[in-house]
């Protein structure tokens, strides 16, 4: 994994980010501040909401900067 790309798991998926591809629309800092946060470090807290609330937020990615995969 390349620096501009980060990965984030809470044990049921994995919330990928790949800042190359990031327009920074802020839809996701918007829709789910709890989860994503650009003050803090690391920016994403995986923990701050529930699966399904962070794969409807990640599904609302337009730049497909963030997308999810499964854990196993």
């Amino acid at each position: 994994m390349s620096e501009e790309q980060r990965a984030y798991s809470n044990g049921e998926i994995t919330v990928h980010w790949d800042a190359s591809k990031c327009t920074h629309s802020g839809n996701c800092v918007r829709g789910l501040p709890q989860v994503f946060d650009i003050r803090k470090r690391p920016w994403i807290t995986i923990t701050g909401a529930s699966t399904a609330e962070i794969e409807a937020q990640v599904a609302r990615c337009p730049s497909g900067a963030l997308r999810i995969t499964r854990d196993e």
